[in-house]
């Protein structure tokens, strides 16, 4: 089968072989139609986490092809996964710390989403794998596993009712972030340096918006008549130093800053900052199989709008896409395989 193999930071598009089920093996063959580009697999490629020879990707929509399951789901299914499962029985499942279970961390789809084929174990059938609707566009469910993403920072932040939410970086996960506080009845305002991701996150439902570009001051004074004190909840999606000096700028005393991404020179926040203000910044990096499913039922009933974000490259054009992220020529790929 085709898979986009990893070679010296690029990807070859070459012959691998095919997963199958052996030996009365449970789980299910999936033949991938696309699977969204992460920034979290550029990421891995940029530091290094990624191997030659790997095959990345799990943002996956496929159909089930062949099975062998004690689950609900059949052979021509249309599905959507999350590649996680934790184990729920481990002292950081017992305290909800989902992606911090080791079992989390150890399970995976094989060989990875940017290939035509994928093995799905019987416990991801059991936990992370969802029917998805055959009116909803392959582009739009590929989303389920991101959306999860930033519904776990929502609730692990415990916004209240009220409350004055920021997000720093209104790129895809900026403008899920946003969606996801307003889809649970919070306000969202949103902050970037480019005018045209501001234009988008109106369009997408947040309450206030402000570009950074220009003049960073200005902008701090005119978030200050929206929110006086400042903002109770910061939401840190964009993976750039200087926009963690934005973040303290921005959250009011005894507020919260959920950081939703990483930075590549290991920058971070202030001590006496966070001490003497009583300020409390916290990570939240992946969802749970709770997460999951109301990710997908919130796209389904429409409540998240995600149908302009999606670009379609096909297979071979993996690397591009990729550099087409780096420059923000497009806000999300979708590789179809």
């Amino acid at each position: 089968m085709r898979a986009a193999v990893l070679e010296n930071e690029k990807f070859i598009i070459k012959e691998i072989e095919k997963p199958i089920l052996k030996n009365n093996q449970q789980g299910a063959i999936v033949k991938v139609i696309g699977c969204g580009l992460c920034g979290s697999d550029i990421v891995k490629i940029r530091d290094g986490k990624a191997k030659n020879g790997d095959v990345l990707g799990h943002e996956v929509v496929g159909n089930i092809v062949e099975i062998n399951t004690n689950t609900k789901f059949n052979v021509g299914d249309k599905i959507v996964l999350g590649h996680h499962i934790p184990c729920f029985n481990c002292l950081y499942c017992w305290n909800e710390n989902y992606s911090m279970c080791r079992h989390f961390k150890s399970t995976n789809i094989l060989p990875g989403g940017f290939s035509e084929y994928i093995y799905v174990s019987e416990e991801h059938l059991e936990n992370t794998v969802f029917n998805v609707n055959l009116n909803l566009p392959d582009t739009e469910a590929a989303f389920m596993e991101p959306l999860a993403c930033c519904i776990r920072a929502v609730k692990r932040a415990d916004v209240k009712p009220e409350s004055k939410n920021l997000i720093i970086g209104l790129g895809t996960i900026g403008i899920l972030m946003g969606e996801a506080l307003t889809a649970f009845g919070h306000k969202a305002a949103g902050c970037d340096l480019k005018s045209k991701r501001v234009e988008l996150a109106k369009k997408y439902g947040f309450d206030e918006t402000f570009v950074t570009q220009n003049n960073e001051e200005e902008a701090l004074k005119t978030m200050k008549i929206y929110a006086p004190y400042g903002f109770d909840n910061v939401f840190l999606t964009a993976g750039a130093s200087k926009t963690i000096d934005f973040a303290l700028k921005s959250v009011r005393d005894g507020g919260k800053i959920i950081v939703f991404s990483s930075v590549k020179d290991n920058n971070g926040f202030s001590d006496n900052q966070i001490y003497y203000r009583e300020l409390t910044v916290m990570g939240s990096y992946s969802p749970s199989p709770m997460d999951l499913e109301d990710s997908i039922n919130l796209i389904e009933k429409g409540s998240v709008k995600v149908s302009e974000l999606s670009t379609i490259y096909n297979l071979s054009e993996i690397n591009q896409a990729i550099e087409d992220t780096l420059t923000n020529r497009i806000m999300k790929a979708f590789i179809k395989i």
